[in-house]
């Protein structure tokens, strides 16, 4: 499934899974462990990140490994 972003600044944790080629969860535990700054939101408390702090982790080279 591709994931398409309704909002390209503002992203899903589904649409963040896609960009990095990983499972959905594991982008949860990373915002868990402060990897990926996440925002929440409405009453549900579910997280959206911003496209620029994604970015920012893939240039950064992290991409989820531990260093």
């Amino acid at each position: 499934m591709k994931a398409v972003p309704k909002n390209p600044n503002m992203l899903t944790t589904t649409e963040v899974a896609y960009l990095l080629h990983v499972h959905p969860n594991t982008v949860r535990q990373w915002a868990n462990k402060g990897l990926l700054r996440a925002y929440r939101l409405g009453t549900r408390g579910d997280r959206r990140f911003r496209r620029e702090d994604i970015d920012n982790f893939l240039h950064d080279g992290r991409g989820g490994r531990k260093t």
